[in-house]
């Protein structure tokens, strides 16, 4: 039987193993090109962090801009987007926008812009909440014929959360836009709202999430977003205080109170819209002007709470609502007002 020569068979072996080296060392490469899905999440969280860190220096740059403008255009424009300001830091922070929007003028001597630019400020502050969470929106609305999907569940308790600030708003809106003006008024509800929201942050649970939510949460949440109707409770303060009297972690009873936020804006907005439709003569520079403001400012509140709340408490703003109280007790009683 013929046999191989010697050194056919040393040349086949060498050109073997020299094959075999090639795709080892190749195999990484390929295995590095190759997609993955875990990859793409990694990058698509790099972006997102990559992003976020960016915010605090917009944010620096967008109120320094404001400021600016503020300070060099004429009083209509500088009156408007100074509440416009206002209107989009407090809407979201807990700190009642109401309340500012009615001491600022009292401060400074301004004539009461009225009702309907307070519409205005109110539709601003609305375009802020549902530019950030659209998605959120949109996928709570397309699990919403889902009951027991977890988004689903939560858009339904966002509906029977939102009941009760619905009714206070139809029944109390002129009787609080009326009566509850009084800047001593304004200056108490400061104080014990920031004691209410101090103690509840301090000694709530932190166990639960949003996940972990029942009806029963839905509606006293709901119940104290009605109460802030009243000047100096703060919308975002009572709710967010209530969550966390419930046991809701602290980011997660920020995110449902800007989420329920969202049909009470709404509804705010569209029930005082007939006051602007009966006057279209005050849409002006100056008004458009505050709307922007309060929306881009409002977009950067939002970012900025929830980032802050993954870190911190809420002793800062407990901090700012006394001290502003006291402002106003002090004003009064040295007859500066």
């Amino acid at each position: 039987m013929p046999t191989e020569p010697a050194d056919n068979r040393t040349d086949a072996l060498i050109r073997r193993t020299l094959c075999i080296g090639i795709i080892s060392e190749k195999a990484p490469l390929l295995m590095a090109n190759a997609p993955s899905t875990t990859t793409r999440a990694d990058t698509t969280a790099s972006i997102t962090a990559r992003a976020e860190a960016y915010v605090p220096l917009i944010a620096m740059l967008v109120l320094i801009g404001v400021g600016a403008a503020i300070v060099l255009l004429p009083f209509d424009y500088r009156v408007a987007m100074t509440l416009g300001l206002l209107q989009g830091l407090s809407e979201f922070l807990p700190i009642s926008s109401s309340a500012h929007l009615i001491l600022a003028p009292w401060f400074f001597g301004w004539p009461d812009p009225g009702l309907t630019f307070d519409v205005a400020l109110h539709v601003g502050t609305l375009v802020a909440v549902v530019l950030y969470f659209w998605r959120d929106w949109l996928t709570l609305l397309r699990a919403a014929p889902q009951l027991r999907s977890p988004d689903g569940r939560l858009f339904w308790l966002l509906m029977l959360g939102a009941i009760p600030g619905g009714i206070a708003g139809v029944l109390l809106d002129s009787f609080a836009e009326q009566t509850l003006r009084s800047p001593l008024l304004i200056a108490g509800t400061l104080s014990i709202m920031g004691l209410v929201l101090f103690a509840a942050d301090a000694w709530g649970r932190r166990d639960r999430d949003l996940s972990d939510l029942r009806p029963i949460d839905a509606v006293l949440v709901g119940i104290a977003q009605a109460l802030a109707i009243v000047p100096g409770v703060s919308r975002a303060g009572i709710t967010i205080a209530m969550a966390r009297g419930r046991g809701i972690a602290r980011a997660d009873a920020a995110r449902f109170s800007f989420l329920l936020g969202c049909p009470i804006i709404m509804g705010a907005a569209l029930y005082k819209l007939r006051d602007l439709a009966a006057t279209p003569s005050v849409i002006t520079g100056p008004f458009l002007a505050g709307i922007a403001t309060s929306a881009v400012v409002g977009l950067l509140s939002i970012s900025f709470m929830l980032r802050y709340l993954r870190q911190a408490g809420l002793g800062l703003f407990v901090l700012y609502r006394l001290l502003l109280a006291a402002l106003v007790i002090t004003t009064v009683l040295l007859g500066l007002r």
